[in-house]
Parts: C-alpha cells; structure tokens; sequence
C-alpha cells in the first residue's frame, strides 16, 4: 500500500537513525545501551512535536525536564536522559554541523533522598539470638555481632584479619581503614567479642592455614562480599524477620540504635566514619520517626479517634 503522502517523514527520525549507527560502529555499543539512547531520544522528540533538531532551545529541554519530573520519574532516570540528549548534540555539532548544544549546563532535578532502613532492637536480637553450633554458623554469627556492634562496611568486615582479632580481644575494639583510605576505632560489644572468641576456636576447621583472614568461606579463603550477604538474608529467613536484611542495614541499625541511646551525633559520625556531619545527620531523621511511633503509641492525646 502506497504511503499517504499527506504524512510527511520525521527528519528527526533519519539523524536518530544515523546518531544509533555511530554508537554502534564507532562506540561499539551494546544493543540494549543502544536501545536505552534511542528511547530516551524518542522520548524528547515525543516531549516537543514539531521541533526541529536544530531549531531545539534551552527552554524547550528544560519544559521536558519539568514535564518528565510532573510525571514521577525519578531524579537519576530523568538525569540519564538528559545525558542521552546531551549525547546526540554533542554528535550533531561533531558530525552535522550544529552550532549549539541546548543541554549544556541543564541538571536533572534531585530525587528525595531515601532514608535508610533500620531493624529495631528487638529485631536486631531476634535475628542475632539465634542458635549457632556448626563452624559455618559461628562464623556468621561472629560477622553479624560485629557488623552491628561496630558499624562496619562490608567491605571493611570482610578485610579484617587475624590480627584484628588480637586487638578485639585485648583493648574491645577494632581498626579499620573506610572509604578515602581513612582509618577509624571503634569499640567492640560484648557480645560481638564473645562471638569472635567462639569462632576462633573453630577457625582452623575452615581456614587453610596460610591465609590470614579472619573471616573465611567454606574453601578456606578469604569470605567473599557476596557470601556475607546471602548468608546474612538467609539468616534473616530463618529468624522470621519480615523484611529483607542486607549488611548495610546492620550499619544503619547500630547508627540508629547508639544515637537513640546516647543523641551524640558526633560521636556517631566519628564511628561510622562519615567525613560530614550531614551524611550522619539522616540518622536523626530515623531517630524522630522512632520518637514519633512511641509518642503515637503512648500519649493519651495523639491516639487517633
């Protein structure tokens, strides 16, 4: 069937098409990173019917930010098609001629920051308490108390060594060098010391006898990230805690927990090694919501009726 020839060709369409063979053959793209470029550039054309490439202002990107922000999208999705945008421009003036690139210096709105998740004390021992006899279990159970105990990364809880071990044993804390090469001490629970102490004697089970991580998987090398995470969902499973537990939410517990016992930020921050006080400064948010449930759930005058 012939085309109508009252619809007339998108020309937009025949520089996307050129633009996608670029990324193709020249960048060497994958086919769904190619995929994602031309939906975002659709989408642009869809946001500004009728507009020529070339004929595309500032104002004309900034009214499609604001029309995709209206919608819901979210700060980082809207970013990555600003970026395509930005893309194809940069190609044009490169390969067409073009003199202008109107997404220079356009940035994608700031989606809200999520708060982070924390366990409640009683969670936290819900899962903690758990009964551990087996090799395998004692050394999650010692990973665990220690990452809620001290605030460790995952990445600092999987570096440590034996010695490290040493110096839980003898001083109740541990040393560990965080982001930016920054090394922190921070105290070490009770029982998180107790936990160790019970995996250490049965260390040598698992460990080969030249590696000396604290921390080894079932090959007897170092624990990977990984292993830590699976192992620490599947005890979150089996204690019957309703959500999903990752390591970072035994960060944030301990964050949460220590400032709704003592209000020190400062003293906070300096153990979960923040360099700002306003990274630390979510907790406080976290430690409202907490007040907030209490007073709802006690106060004779807050009770909905």
């Amino acid at each position: 069937m012939p085309a109508d020839p009252a619809v007339r060709p998108d020309p937009r369409q025949a520089l996307l098409g050129a633009y996608l063979e670029h990324l193709s053959h020249q960048r060497h793209l994958a086919a769904g990173t190619r995929r994602n470029y031309q939906q975002d550039i659709i989408a642009l054309f869809a946001l500004n019917p009728g507009v020529a490439l070339e004929r595309m202002q500032p104002q004309h990107i900034r009214r499609s930010v604001a029309q995709l922000h209206a919608r819901g999208l979210a700060g980082r999705t809207i970013a990555h098609m600003l970026s395509a945008w930005r893309g194809l421009y940069t190609w044009l003036a490169r390969h067409r001629g073009y003199s202008a690139n109107p997404c220079i210096g356009l940035r994608a709105p700031k989606s809200a920051k999520g708060l982070p998740k924390a366990l409640s004390p009683e969670a936290a021992g819900q899962l903690l308490d758990a009964p551990a006899e087996m090799p395998l279990e004692l050394r999650d159970k010692a990973m665990f108390e220690l990452a809620y105990s001290s605030g460790l990364r995952l990445a600092e809880l999987v570096s440590l060594d034996l010695a490290h071990a040493d110096a839980i044993r003898r001083d109740a804390e541990v040393t560990v060098t965080g982001k930016g090469g920054k090394t922190r001490s921070v105290p070490v629970g009770a029982k998180a010391r107790a936990a160790v102490e019970a995996w250490l004697r049965s260390r040598a089970q698992l460990a080969r006898a030249e590696v000396p991580a604290l921390f080894v998987g079932a090959r007897g090398e170092r624990i990977a990230a990984g292993v830590v995470r699976a192992r620490l969902g599947a005890w979150a499973i089996r204690a019957g805690l309703p959500v999903h537990v990752h390591p970072h939410v035994l960060r944030h517990s301990f964050a949460t927990h220590v400032l709704q016992s003592s209000g020190d930020l400062r003293a906070v921050q300096e153990m979960l090694g923040h360099s700002s006080i306003s990274t630390t400064q979510v907790y406080t948010h976290l430690d409202f919501q907490y007040l907030a449930k209490a007073y709802d759930a006690a106060h004779p005058r807050a009770k909905k009726k």
